[in-house]
């Protein structure tokens, strides 16, 4: 199955230790989640205490995560939410480029809000669709 592997490569940079051999594709993506909100959290600590090495390393492992959730999306089955997903994916790496180059704790805070936003979003899917169908949700197999 392709997210696994997607998932597997990018939340690997984000110290998951448990849970992935097991999960299913749909807490694959909300692990994905967790670990980009947690890299740009601890990326905004980062720039607080004025240590630019690990804020950078924080940002890569964040937009890597974005860049596996992008490299995963279906765009044939997706359709719209698909389409609209990616565009949304190409503006955070932008912005957490952005917030690399410049320390901008603002633009953090902004992909972290739209970033929170979704990965409720992915916390209803479990109850939106059949068990069987979890393991098949827009991203690709």
């Amino acid at each position: 199955m392709r997210i696994n592997h997607k998932a597997l490569e990018s939340y690997g940079a984000v110290k998951v230790v448990t849970g992935v051999s097991g999960a299913n594709s749909v807490q694959l993506i909300q692990m994905l989640f967790d670990g980009l909100l947690e890299s740009l959290s601890a990326a905004k600590g980062h720039i607080t205490h004025k240590d630019i090495a690990e804020k950078s390393k924080s940002l890569g492992r964040a937009s890597r995560i974005v860049m596996g959730l992008q490299g995963a999306l279906d765009h044939d089955k997706g359709g719209e939410l698909s389409a609209n997903l990616n565009e949304l994916y190409m503006y955070v790496t932008r912005r957490i480029l952005h917030a690399n180059m410049h320390n901008d704790v603002s633009a953090i805070d902004e992909v972290w809000g739209l970033m929170n936003e979704i990965r409720q979003a992915w916390e209803t899917v479990p109850a939106l669709i059949q068990p069987a169908a979890m393991q098949r949700p827009v991203y690709a197999n």
